[in-house]
């Protein structure tokens, strides 16, 4: 043991003389460790959960997942090292692990694919609310002194037919080596994987390698596809032949509400109180997303096969419910006041609430969801036939839940207004929450209001948030966790419904019944066909049994 500390103290006097000189494989090696005992906390607590780390057994689990993650970095990176790219590459990777490793700690979330598809759709402002002050000391652990003991390497030279005999050599000993430490714990590990595969995107950095290899891929092939044709065959229905009014449908999509909050749907608070006031809202109390997160759930509320059918390259490059409503004689418009439309506006008109014409909700080169009112009645007003909007709210998209709606809306106080959550106590989280719910009530009343001072129109009304969101709920944050293992908080979502006098008469529909209709389950995957069938719009691609609105319909 003297020895071993010895030759530890005279690596390390070397190490910060500048003066070591190492191989590839070794400074690779070395990287592999420091990944395995230092950012991986997530994946082995999640392994090892449940074992007494007081029996031997448990210590082996532990060595056998922290050696097999070193073999498993080491297998993934040694094919991209050479003499001229080992420490770009791997300075770079220490840089990405240490955000990586930051926000997976700070919020729970778990980096698969698309959570990191996410990431990269992240715009400045969302991007901004996340770097708080806790990121730094993560930052100087994580990279500034790893970035610091790599730049003390020199690496060994070696002849070209050398170099790829040792790499091979020393890949094969990691394949070994990853091979026994499987063995020696087989059936535990394989149990753990096998019933919580979620756990891979724990593993890190290799989860956000494999996904940005995945994301990349998905994207270039979207970029080759030519889009699936979705209702080709669309036309209006005859209940258009006799209409003395046009129509507009709006749907406002929601971000980040949850139903847990939802004042109309039983929440201890009274978050809602505009909508409550308002005469024909009807509230949809069970409604699940399909998807935790924005990019998931877009794509698939606008597809006509969604969660049920999920098939996410298929629904990526195939048309939506818009081109659809749009063949049949619709303007459709897209309003967005958030990080995009995730490629569902691909081919309709798109624009964002104009900054000028909103002064009192525009501030910064931001609006706040209040500027979307002003765009509705600037659209309407224009626009004399058929029109389809979607107004893409921001909504209570987190951290900075505060940002989120004007001081007048502090109903709920203390409120957290700290992006970094875990600073704040789950009392105030949940305020700024709420009060963030106050402000999409108020928006939602008023958007009601204008379309029932437009005379012109008959019109109709559909809100539904795109996901739910964890608020510290057994140490989560956030949202993004994989379906299969996601709590109820984040698939559980807000549904409203509102027609004019004129529209439900027009369309034979009847309000009473789907009033009824909303006490029963319902999900994203109705709502393709339920615009459809609203807006009767005839097409082989409609199915009725998805509508929730058919059996409210006479004829």
């Amino acid at each position: 043991m003297r020895r071993l500390l010895d030759a530890l103290l005279r690596f390390g006097q070397r190490l910060a003389g500048g003066q070591v000189i190492a191989s590839i494989e070794t400074v690779t090696l070395l990287v592999s460790l420091f990944f395995a005992l230092f950012c991986n906390q997530l994946f082995l607590s999640g392994m090892l959960a449940g074992y007494d780390m007081a029996q031997p057994g448990s210590w082996l689990l532990a060595g056998s997942l922290l050696v097999g993650l070193a073999a498993v970095h080491f297998i993934m990176l040694s094919p991209f090292m050479t003499r001229w790219t080992t420490k770009p590459l791997l300075a770079l990777l220490l840089v990405a692990t240490a955000f990586a490793v930051h926000f997976m700690t700070r919020y729970k979330v778990y980096l698969d694919t698309n959570m990191l598809r996410n990431v990269l759709a992240t715009d400045v402002r969302e991007a901004r609310d996340l770097m708080t002050w806790s990121l730094i000391p993560q930052l100087l652990l994580y990279a500034a002194l790893p970035l610091w003991l790599l730049s003390r390497f020199r690496l060994k030279p070696r002849t070209v037919g050398r170099a790829l005999l040792v790499r091979l050599g020393s890949i094969v000993l990691a394949l070994l080596v990853l091979g026994g430490a499987i063995f020696l714990n087989f059936q535990d590990i394989a149990s753990l994987m096998r019933n919580n595969r979620e756990f891979r995107f724990l593993v890190t950095p290799a989860n956000y390698l494999y996904s940005l290899v995945q994301v990349s891929r998905s994207q270039a092939l979207a970029v080759e596809a030519v889009r699936e044709p979705v209702g080709a065959d669309a036309q209006p229905g005859p209940g258009w032949k006799n209409r003395d009014k046009p129509v507009v449908m709006v749907m406002v999509l929601g971000e980040t509400v949850r139903a847990a909050n939802w004042g109309l749907s039983g929440y201890a608070r009274q978050t809602t109180p505009e909508l409550a006031a308002e005469a024909g809202i009807i509230n949809f109390a069970d409604v699940t997303s399909c998807g935790t997160d924005t990019e998931t759930s877009l794509p698939c509320i606008f597809s006509p096969w969604g969660r049920r059918k999920y098939d996410e390259a298929r629904i990526r490059n195939s048309e939506s419910v818009l081109d659809v409503v749009a063949r049949a004689g619709f303007r459709v418009v897209w309003v967005d006041n958030q990080s995009g439309c995730k490629g569902v506006c691909k081919g309709v008109e798109s624009i964002r609430p104009d900054l000028a014409k909103s002064p009192d909700h525009c501030f910064g080169g931001e609006c706040q969801d209040g500027a979307l009112v002003d765009s509705l009645r600037q659209l309407v007003d224009e626009t004399p036939g058929n029109l389809m909007i979607v107004l893409h709210q921001m909504g209570n998209h987190g951290p900075a839940y505060f940002k989120r709606y004007p001081d007048e809306f502090k109903a709920f106080k203390p409120a957290c207004e700290d992006p970094d959550l875990p600073h704040c106590s789950e009392e105030s989280i949940v305020n700024a929450y709420d009060n963030a719910i106050r402000y999409t009530d108020h928006v939602l009343a008023s958007l009601v209001r204008t379309l029932r001072d437009h005379q012109s129109h008959d019109s109709a009304l559909l809100y539904v948030s795109d996901h739910g969101e964890s608020l510290g709920e057994k140490g989560l944050f956030l949202h993004g966790v994989p379906y299969k293992i996601a709590p109820e908080v984040q698939t559980k979502v807000p549904m409203v419904m509102w027609f004019s006098p004129g529209f439900a008469p027009s369309f034979a529909l009847d309000t009473a019944c789907l009033g009824k209709v909303a006490a029963s389950p319902q999900s994203h995957d109705n709502l393709f066909h339920t615009f459809l069938g609203l807006l009767d719009v005839k097409t082989s691609v409609y199915a009725p049994e998805m509508d929730f609105s058919a059996k409210c319909r006479r004829g």
